[in-house]
């Protein structure tokens, strides 16, 4: 197997044959991690060492665990010269520089599923806060007041809860809420239609859907460029009046001045937040709402989580030093060495394959990707690239960051069928690789290939159609009549926008052939082309849909 860097010599300070590894616990994780580690290596506790008392012990270490508090950046990983793991006993490494530990060989874990279950409980814990105003009630009776009356709330009881976002997390929390007697809606698009039906949830088609009838919505997406302010005024006009609003995930998924508005007019009849878009924060204009119920980000916060993810943060290291598999490794994980010169090129195309085709798929669910590689590739072990093709497909798409070493985890628990399939023979090129959606009866194909020494990836074909364009960080794509003029006036309102054009290129058939008489047009730019201005094209005569992806 390759490793992920360059290979260690054995010094001084390090272990010799037969010597238990050494691990320095940085942060506080809970007896049961300790107590884990101590079966397997030499533990020392460094939780109240400053950043310079950490620089200069670093060395020592085979592996380090931390949580949030300790920043692990490239100066100090390169003290760390025999650091052979990192664990962050939590979600999420922000606090890791991933790219310099896997330049040094270092994996690097997380413990992605220790709160999942405690943030479905805070969600819960949320919902009927709100519904019977709990906190309010309480403050007014230890206030000296005895008023009934005035805090009357609301039954869970046949009520509506809007899920958006319908992963882990949204998926504990869909189960107690059917056991509480409500009706379920959730939208996710990135969930098989047959997990829903699982669950005895309604899959939504749109999130319009989940607007219009739910009585009580809970967000549980990931924070992207796409969810920022997911929830914003043009949301809240589509929701039912006296909706109840939960966020427990990310302060960015709503427009806090937009909800203020809304719960000024009685639009919105209460909300509970745990999560705000600057934290810490202990003034804020909607504390001062007597129908917002507020928490400190204790969305994981609960002994049994921080016991849980140390926990599990101490099985990754453990599995790091002896061998055994790193199930929740963040950095890319080793390949056989003799497959290493021909698949590591084609990791970027796989990745982008993914991400186009789940942009251009037609349907409201995911239920399958198939991948096919034709050519030499096909004598590979291909199962990293069709890994690949799924981090490419739910990256931005889930609660927590998509890589290598969870993607099949993730696609399995959103009913997501993946299907790999070789053959030895491609037309036209030595290397293939097609990536099928499938969205109920429906389905998008792309493919694409590498070009020329520096394997540069070309998009083949998409939307049906075939051409070669050599793929850059932006893509936008077009389906339209084919008729003069169609591509003149996508470069016009590109300029009129400011939006510059790197290349383009056209497939099309002719009218008599099957599906004739429409084209598609690719085409990169070297910036972000805004969604507004794709839609103001697809809403233009002759053009039938538009899509605009970032690699």
């Amino acid at each position: 197997m390759t490793e992920l860097g360059a290979p260690r010599r054995l010094t001084d300070e390090q272990p010799g044959d037969g010597a238990r590894p050494r691990v320095l616990v940085a942060e506080d994780i809970g007896e049961t991690g300790i107590e884990l580690l101590r079966r397997h290596c030499e533990v020392e506790i460094g939780t109240g060492w400053s950043r310079a008392q950490l620089r200069e012990r670093i060395g020592r270490y085979d592996a380090i665990l931390i949580r949030s508090s300790t920043k692990l950046d490239a100066e100090l990983l390169g003290e760390a010269s025999r650091l052979r793991a990192i664990a962050r006993a939590g979600v999420g490494v922000d606090n890791v520089d991933v790219s310099a530990a896997t330049k040094r060989g270092i994996v690097v874990a997380n413990a992605p599923q220790s709160n999942v279950i405690t943030a479905a409980e805070h969600t819960m814990a949320l919902l009927l806060a709100l519904a019977r105003n709990i906190p309010q009630a309480h403050a007014s009776l230890t206030g000296g007041a005895w008023d009934r009356g005035r805090f009357s709330g609301v039954e869970l009881y046949e009520k509506t809860l809007g899920i958006i976002g319908f992963g882990r997390i949204g998926q504990l929390v869909s189960h107690r809420a059917l056991g509480f007697g409500m009706h379920v809606i959730a939208f996710d698009p990135y969930v098989a239609a047959d997990r829903y039906r699982e669950l005895g949830v309604e899959r939504a088609e749109s999130v319009e859907d989940v607007y219009r009838s739910a009585d009580f919505i809970t967000l549980h997406l990931p924070r992207t460029g796409e969810t920022a302010g997911w929830l914003d005024k043009r949301a809240l006009a589509k929701c039912k009046d006296g909706v109840r609003i939960l966020n427990a995930a990310r302060g960015e998924l709503i427009v806090e001045e937009d909800l203020q508005e809304a719960l000024a007019s009685g639009k919105v009849a209460g909300a509970a937040l745990d999560v705000f878009g600057a934290e810490p924060v202990t003034e804020h204009p909607l504390f001062a709402y007597p129908n917002v119920i507020v928490t400190p980000h204790l969305g994981a916060s609960t002994a049994e989580a921080t016991d849980r993810a140390g926990y599990q943060a101490a099985e990754q290291v453990i599995a790091a030093l002896t061998g055994g598999l790193v199930t929740s490794a963040v950095n890319v994980p080793a390949i056989h060495s003799e497959d290493a010169p021909v698949l590591r090129p084609f990791v970027g195309l796989c990745r982008a394959l993914g991400r186009i085709a789940v942009a251009l798929a037609p349907g409201t669910s995911v239920d399958r990707v198939h991948t096919e590689f034709l050519g030499r590739i096909a004598e590979r072990d291909t199962r990293l690239l069709t890994i690949e093709v799924l981090v490419g497909a739910l990256s931005g798409h889930t609660e927590e960051g998509v890589n290598e070493v969870n993607a099949p985890a993730m696609a399995e628990e959103r009913g997501i069928e993946v299907v790999e399939t070789k053959r030895t023979a491609a037309h036209d090129y030595t290397d293939l690789v097609r990536v099928t959606i499938a969205c109920g009866a429906d389905s998008v194909r792309v493919a694409g290939t590498l070009v020329g020494q520096r394997f540069r990836p070309h998009l083949l074909e998409a939307w049906g159609q075939r051409f070669d364009m050599q793929l850059e960080d932006h893509i936008t794509v077009f389906r339209y009549r084919d008729k003069p003029g169609m591509i003149g006036r996508v470069g016009t309102t590109f300029g009129a926008h400011g939006i510059n054009i790197v290349s383009a290129a056209v497939g099309r058939q002719d009218e008599e052939a099957e599906g004739g008489g429409v084209a598609v047009m690719a085409v990169t730019t070297d910036a972000p082309v805004p969604l507004t201005v794709v839609e103001e094209i697809a809403a233009g005569d002759g053009f039938v849909a538009g899509q605009t992806v970032s690699l």
